[in-house]
């Protein structure tokens, strides 16, 4: 197995689904390296070609870590907009249910 090939494949791979924010790809990657890295650190001392791909691949790690915050962080806004409003909604779900069928809830 060429690891410097691994490495710059594994990085190539975080940036497109850090693009395209493809979290379930993210996933996948960020445990493929969990369970990839430790075999290939243990197979012989890495070079320094495979160290600057071990480098750029940890700083890709970084920054879909960063992504992931900021996407996570996105999200419970969203949740929390929403259960702000949820009273709001659910008054015009009656109001609009009242008027269509003339029921009173």
């Amino acid at each position: 197995m060429d690891r410097q090939r691994t490495l710059l494949q594994m990085t190539q791979k975080m940036s497109a689904a850090i693009a395209s924010e493809d979290w379930k790809t993210l996933a996948a990657i960020n445990t493929l390296m969990a369970s990839t890295l430790p075999q290939m650190a243990a197979q012989a001392p890495w070079s320094n070609a495979e160290r600057a791909a071990l480098v750029a691949l940890r700083q890709m790690h970084n920054e879909a870590v960063q992504r992931c915050n900021l996407a996570t962080d996105a999200l419970g806004r969203k949740l929390q907009e929403m259960q702000a409003n949820q009273e709001g909604w659910l008054a015009y779900a009656l109001e609009s249910a009242h008027t269509e069928t003339g029921i009173q809830a």
